[in-house]
């Protein structure tokens, strides 16, 4: 039995955000705030697949609007399109309803073979562990001449491996919901991209379709995600995994994704340079 903790306590540190990395020798970005980094994410995908700033405020007016329903969410408001779209800016085109804020908090995991999980309190609904997988790139993608800033090759690779040891063939078909890395707006429609759960340029169609609603074919982030529950850093790839078994076994409060049977957490990190994927699913 493997006991798997995360905390952070960020809200009494003092600072306004979390420094910037310091990047030697860089002609562009010598020092770049989180917010700095994933706006080039934005700016060029807005010219690669003709995105728009109210793509990134749906995404944030659906994350609020789950995170509403979450009873430990950090921000449980809802928030409307133009609030979105009319919010000070961060780091342009992101504004404050763009980005998440620093969180309090903490998760466990409690892991173990299946034939001791029968034998404990929730033998009747614990969830099985289908893949994890883990993928390292380099710590600055922007030193590499090829990198496009529409993608994480880190989330691709993960998932690639995470879907193979699962034995999952089509994702969007087969994954009910998903906790993605939403830190800010855009990364959660580039992840959905990565993660092969729609199609490449076509994460901002699906979400207006209402594809990654709670009750949509994939619900992506039914907890709010990074922008309504919070980031606490050091406990969010804990959490979302916890959240995710929460509604495998139906005992997702208020906000229980309909029939769901396969999960899954991606968490991503380093100047969206390491991920991780986990899926979960219900006992065959």
């Amino acid at each position: 039995m493997t006991l798997a903790c995360g905390v952070e306590k960020l809200m009494d540190e003092g600072g306004r955000g979390l420094p910037g990395t310091t990047v030697m020798g860089h002609p562009v970005l010598p020092r770049p705030s989180a917010p700095a980094m994933f706006c080039l994410l934005a700016t060029r995908s807005f010219h690669e697949f003709g995105w728009r700033k109210e793509d990134l405020a749906r995404v944030a007016v659906k994350n609020h609007e789950n995170g509403y329903y979450h009873p430990k969410a950090h921000f449980r408001m809802k928030i409307t399109l133009e609030q979105a779209m009319n919010a000070p800016m961060i780091a342009d085109p992101l504004g404050r309803y763009d980005c998440c804020a620093m969180s309090d908090g903490s998760a466990a995991l409690i892991l173990t073979r299946p034939e001791l999980a029968e034998s404990y309190a929730h033998a009747d609904d614990y969830v099985l562990v289908k893949s994890n997988s883990l993928s390292v790139h380099t710590a600055y993608p922007w030193y590499d001449p090829k990198f496009e800033f529409i993608c994480a090759p880190a989330t691709i690779d993960a998932a690639k491996m995470a879907y193979k040891e699962a034995n999952i063939t089509n994702p969007r078909k087969e994954i009910d919901l998903a906790e993605v890395h939403d830190c800010f707006t855009i990364t959660e429609l580039l992840n959905c991209q990565d993660l092969q759960l729609c199609d490449q340029g076509k994460a901002a169609e699906e979400l207006q379709k209402g594809t990654f609603n709670w009750d949509g074919e994939t619900a992506i982030n039914p907890s709010g995600g990074l922008k309504s529950f919070g980031h606490p850093i050091g406990s969010t790839g804990c959490r979302m995994v916890q959240e995710v078994t929460k509604q495998l076994q139906g005992r997702a409060e208020g906000r229980q994704v309909p029939d769901a049977k396969i999960g899954l957490a991606h968490n991503l990190g380093g100047a969206y340079a390491v991920c991780s994927v986990t899926i979960l699913g219900q006992r065959d």
